[in-house]
């Protein structure tokens, strides 16, 4: 499942959007087709179901809406604002009073 990384706060419309990083407090700033293709792949259980999604959309191949697709959530991915995949849980320690 694709989605985006702690601390990464995207503000998405039909117009466009942006992604706030947090931990280095830069925007990155979307066309509305990007926008429409993150609302797609943080509302789908799959990539595939996304690229599906954005074909029916804009009336595009299969083939032209999974790069198109691919290419905004690798380089997000690359930008280290989403993950393809879980990040692992954090160990937290529990110390017990001695």
């Amino acid at each position: 499942m694709w989605r985006l990384r702690k601390g990464a706060h995207p503000v998405l419309t039909d117009g466009g959007g942006a992604i706030l990083n947090e931990h280095t407090g830069r925007w990155t700033y979307l066309t509305p087709t990007a926008s429409a293709a993150v609302m797609l792949l943080l509302a789908s259980n799959t990539e595939a179901q996304a690229v599906d999604r954005f074909a029916e959309r804009y009336f595009l191949p299969p083939g032209q809406a999974a790069a198109d697709v691919h290419a905004v959530a690798a380089a997000l991915i690359d930008q280290g604002l989403a993950a393809d995949r879980p990040e692992p849980a954090r160990r937290t320690r529990c110390r017990g009073r001695s």
